[in-house]
This record gives structure tokens, C-alpha cells and sequence, in this order.
């Protein structure tokens, strides 16, 4: 009896959804306490009666469309789940998040947010410039040879992958049509660029700060994390498994921050401590400024290389891979020092270890790309060479490939071969742990060489889009197989908004001042390149301006550039409105939390 029951019931639940519209129907359904399949199951048999309904009324026509919405969604709704699954970071993103922590995790978040970053570069650049220029590109006689792809060198010299190749005439391939003007497409594309990343870096800082710094109660309420994170949709036993597993990680997390412990240490060892810390400190450092010297003397050797005359071109380009070879090497085994000095000093939490090998490790690579930066801008630029651009571009191009080689051996030496000691040669050594900082801020270098290096080489956003893609894969494996969990869970809430922090400074503007400086105050090459003939970069854009002066409808933009761009007033209001509107924000974001910190402890008592 209760069978048949059950039956009418759901009978009876078909028949009245039936008879509603469908915006009603889907708010009845959405209010309905019954797992996704469930529904599922009576959205069809709703759609079935509808159908039976429209026969008996001889509603042919609309039964017809009727039936092609629904297979129209069901099309989409296959289609979009297809899509969802093809994401190559969308299930492993979760697996490494139940398996290792929010730590490790937010590594490889940070690395498909820079890919991401790339991406969109990529098409800017190669939509604005690159295009433009095939209708007016001239055939390459250089023949490909196949060092090219390692030296950047050779056949590609002539290619659009440098700034020497493009054109500085107006494009027009119909006679008294529309131009375009490859001078302005060129400037501007790069600083519309640089500002949308600006504004980006920027806003993601804002809201990561606001999530992770001013709602830090709210961010660890483990009884709503516990009682209210649970997803009733979920009914695959492998993904259960998995929501089971991440959810455990991040509840140990969060009682690992509640109930970590302020050790007492005797007057001895804090005084033990501090002079680990301090001789820890001052290794480092010295260590990053012998490497910088050592770049700075090999930099000063490396322009005369270039112009020696060699008997054979196989030890021209060889010659071209000192300099990018030493710099990688320099980054990849120095920052392994750096986190052996982290063990030696024995930090009480793991963050404060990956947070001061962070700074090391980005006290050591800027400080070598301030020096290339000097190289480039200082010796490069006035040297002899008839395209000092491509020059540039040639040497960011194979920084970036070698520094991607180095990364994936870096991986097979710093984790396989680490894994294979441990397990077999000395045991007690045991699996080794991700390294955080030092992955890290191999990505942070790599996107600071790629920003560098967009003025001179447009394309290089599209290699290093491929590089950080297959750097994922290679680390998600390596990972998985290689290392282990972390011996010390903890939670980690703060720690992307610190990687995005670090990659707007020093690294974004510092970027800003170099790309600065070449456009405003140095000359480019006389033979190549879009601006060649011009006393600077930026001159292409006053002679715009003058231009525009003759036009009455254009009046407006020149007085934008006149009394906004170009007034140094203006942006000094800007710079002052922002500073007030930081301090009001700092203000408010120090009340809320003096009033959490009452209301929790009323709360209490």
C-alpha cells in the first residue's frame, strides 16, 4: 500500500509541475529537498507529460519547438559537462588539494592564473600586431636550420617573433581605403596592455586581501566548515572519496592554526637562534651578490662575443647560450641553498620558512634581471649593432627556453633523483616535500623576463603560455609521484595574495620603469623596427598628436593628452586621491576587525 502510494504521489508532484509555467516549474524544482539524479528523473517525466498533453491538443507546431528546446538544452547541458571535464586543471586541482594541503595547492593556482595571463597576452599581441603585419611581411631568405629553435638566432631573425621585423609604414592594401598605422598600433597595443595588467594585478590583490585579511573569522569557523561545506549533489563514490579527503585537509588545517603553541626558549638558545638567523642572512646574501657580480662581468663580455668573427656558425650561436646557460644555473642551484639554510634554521612554522625562502630567492632573482636589465638598456642599446631590439629580444627569448629546460630538470634532479636517494641509498631521508618558494618564484621570474621582453619580441607571451603549460603537467606528476605531504599541516589562506603581491612589486613595476625608459629616453635602430628613424618611441605618439591638431572633431583627444596624459598635475591628484582612499580603506578594514575582536569576545564570555 505505501508502493502505490508513493507512486500516486509522484504522479500527482508530475502532473501539478506540468501544469505551471516553466518559470514557476524551475523554482519548484530548485526548492525540492532530492538529489540531482532525482530531479532529474522528474524533470523528464514533467517534460514527458507536457509532450502527452500538446498530442491530445493538437498542438503540433508547438510540440515541435517544444521538443527542440529540450533537446537543444539537453545538447548544451551534455556539451557544457564535455567541456567542464576537458579543463586539464579542473579534477587536479582538487586531487592535489586532498592530497597535499592548501600549500602546494596554491602553487599550482598561481600557475594556471599566470597561464591564463599569458593567454590573453598572447592574443592581444598577436591580434593588434602580429596580423597587421603578415599583409605586409617580405619573404625570409634565411634558411631554417634547426638551432634556431634553441638560440632564437638565425632564421627567426626575420620572422615576427622580433620587434626588427615589423614594418614602420601605414598598412593599406586597398587604395584610398582604411589605414593602419603600425607605429601607433604597436605603442599603444603594449600600453593598453601593460595598463589592463596593472588593473588587473591590482584588483586581484584587493579582493584576495579583502577574503584572506579583513574576514579572517569568518575564514575559520571550522563548525560551518564542518556542518555547512558538505555538497548533497555529489553522488559518484570517487568524488565523495575526494570531497571526504579535502575536507579533512582543510579542518586539520584549520585546528593545526588554532592550536598552535608559542614555544619558551631559554635565554641561550633564542641567542643561538638569532645568530643561526643572522649568519643564515648574511650567506645569502653574500651568495646573491657574488652571483650578480659574476652576471654583471659575463654580461659586460657578452655583447664582444657576439661581434667576434667565429669560423663556423654552430660556435657563433654556442656562443649565445653562455650567458642564458650561467644566468639559469646561478637561479636554479642557488635557490637549493637557500632552502638547505631554511632547514639548518629550523623555523617553528612551515610558513615562516617558504616566506623567508621567498625572500631570499626574490632578493636573488631581480637583483639578476636588475643587472640584464642594465646590460640591455646601458650597453646593448648603444652598442654598434644595426638592430639593438632584435638583440634584446634574441637574449629575453633564450633566458626564457633555457630557464624552462632548467625548471623541468630542476624537477628531475631536485625530486626524482631526491626520491630515489631516499628510498633507497639512505632511507632515513625518506620523500622529499614540495618546495613552495622555490617554484614559485621560478615562475615569477619567467613572467618578469616575458614582460621585459614584449617590446621586443610581441610573441613571446604565446612560448611562454606553452612553457607554463607543460610546466604544470610536469609538476602535477612529479608531484604525485616524487613527494610526499607535508610533515607539518597548516593553513595557508594568505599565501596566494602574497605570490600576486610579489609579482606586482618588485616584479610588474619594476617591469613598468625598464619599458619605460626605452620608450621615452632611448633612440631606436636607424634600420629596423617600427620606429626606426625616431628620436624615441614615444615620439610616434606626439607626431599623432600634431597630426590631430588640424582636425576640429579630434579636438577633444588632443586636449586629453595636452592637459591629462601628459600633465604631470594630473597624475599627482591621482596618486594623492589614491593614497587617501588606501588610508580610509586601511582605517575601516582596523575598525572591522577591532569589532569582530569585541563581538567574539562577548561572544566568549
Amino acid at each position: 500500500f505505501c508502493f502505490l502510494h508513493g507512486i500516486d504521489a509522484v504522479e500527482d508532484l508530475v502532473g501539478s509541475l506540468a501544469s505551471m509555467s516553466n518559470k514557476e516549474r524551475i523554482k519548484a524544482m530548485q526548492r525540492m529537498p532530492e538529489t540531482m539524479r532525482k530531479k532529474r528523473e522528474i524533470r523528464n517525466k514533467v517534460l514527458k507529460e507536457i509532450t502527452k498533453k500538446s498530442r491530445h491538443r493538437g498542438a503540433q507546431c508547438t510540440q515541435c519547438l517544444q521538443g527542440a528546446a529540450v533537446s537543444f538544452r539537453r545538447f548544451g547541458n551534455t556539451l557544457s559537462e564535455h567541456f567542464h571535464q576537458l579543463r586539464p586543471w579542473h579534477k587536479t586541482l582538487k586531487i592535489i588539494g586532498a592530497e597535499f594541503g592548501t600549500s602546494v595547492l596554491s602553487y599550482f593556482v598561481f600557475l594556471k592564473w599566470l597561464l591564463n595571463f599569458n593567454i590573453f597576452s598572447f592574443l592581444i599581441n598577436f591580434g593588434f600586431i602580429t596580423i597587421p603585419q603578415f599583409l605586409a611581411a617580405e619573404p625570409n631568405n634565411l634558411s631554417f636550420m634547426g638551432l634556431e629553435l634553441l638560440t632564437g638566432a638565425g632564421y627567426f631573425q626575420q620572422t615576427v617573433l622580433y620587434y626588427g621585423s615589423y614594418t614602420n609604414a601605414t598598412i593599406s592594401k586597398v587604395e584610398n581605403g582604411a589605414s593602419y598605422n603600425m607605429q601607433l598600433a604597436y605603442i599603444f597595443t603594449v600600453g593598453t596592455y601593460f595598463v589592463i595588467c596593472f588593473l588587473i594585478l591590482l584588483f586581484s590583490m584587493a579582493r584576495l586581501f579583502s577574503r584572506n585579511f579583513v574576514n579572517l573569522q569568518a575564514l575559520s569557523v571550522n563548525t560551518s566548515k564542518l556542518l555547512c561545506t558538505w555538497d548533497f549533489n555529489i553522488t559518484n563514490e570517487k568524488a565523495v572519496k575526494l570531497q571526504q579527503k579535502n575536507l579533512l585537509t582543510q579542518i586539520k588545517e584549520s585546528l593545526t592554526e588554532l592550536n598552535k603553541e608559542v614555544q619558551n626558549f631559554s635565554v641561550m638558545e633564542r641567542v643561538v637562534r638569532i645568530a643561526t638567523h643572522l649568519i643564515a642572512w648574511v650567506a645569502s646574501l653574500a651568495t646573491a651578490v657574488a652571483a650578480c657580480a659574476g652576471v654583471y662581468f659575463l654580461s659586460i663580455n657578452n655583447l664582444k662575443l657576439f661581434m667576434k668573427g667565429y669560423s663556423n656558425d654552430l660556435q657563433r650561436q654556442s656562443a649565445m647560450l653562455v650567458l642564458p646557460v650561467i644566468v639559469s644555473l646561478l637561479n636554479t642551484l642557488i635557490p637549493f641553498f637557500f632552502s638547505w639554510l631554511g632547514h639548518l634554521e629550523n623555523f617553528q612554522t612551515p610558513g615562516q620558512h617558504i616566506y623567508v625562502t621567498i625572500i631570499r630567492n626574490i632578493i636573488l632573482k631581480i637583483s639578476i634581471v636588475g643587472i640584464l636589465c642594465y646590460y640591455w638598456l646601458n650597453i646593448v642599446a648603444t652598442s654598434e649593432s644595426q638592430c639593438w631590439e632584435t638583440l634584446v629580444g634574441q637574449d629575453i627569448y633564450r633566458l626564457v627556453l633555457v630557464d624552462f629546460i632548467f625548471c623541468l630538470l630542476g624537477s628531475f634532479f631536485g625530486e626524482f633523483l631526491r626520491r630515489i636517494i631516499g628510498t633507497t641509498v639512505c632511507v632515513s631521508l625518506g620523500l622529499p616535500e614540495f618546495d613552495i618558494g622555490r617554484n614559485v618564484l621560478d615562475l615569477i621570474y619567467a613572467q618578469t623576463l616575458t614582460w621585459i621582453g614584449i617590446l621586443f619580441s610581441p610573441l613571446l607571451p604565446g612560448i611562454q603560455m606553452i612553457a607554463f603549460l607543460i610546466v604544470f603537467f610536469v609538476k602535477k606528476v612529479s608531484l604525485m609521484r616524487n613527494c610526499q605531504p607535508p610533515c607539518k599541516v597548516w593553513r595557508t589562506a594568505q599565501m596566494m595574495t602574497s605570490f600576486i603581491f610579489l609579482l606586482f612589486c618588485p616584479s610588474f613595476l619594476g617591469v613598468l620603469s625598464v619599458t619605460g625608459v626605452t620608450v621615452w629616453r632611448l633612440k631606436p635602430s636607424e634600420e629596423c623596427g617600427p620606429f626606426r628613424g625616431l628620436p624615441s618611441m614615444y615620439a610616434a605618439v606626439a607626431e599623432w598628436i600634431q597630426m590631430l591638431e588640424s582636425y576640429t572633431a579630434w579636438k577633444w583627444v588632443v586636449w586629453i593628452y595636452h592637459n591629462l596624459i601628459s600633465s604631470e598635475l594630473f597624475f599627482f591628484i591621482i596618486s594623492t586621491f589614491v593614497l587617501v582612499v588606501t588610508y580610509l580603506y586601511w582605517q575601516i578594514i582596523q575598525a572591522r576587525r577591532t569589532m569582530t575582536k569585541l563581538l567574539h569576545n562577548q561572544i566568549i564570555n
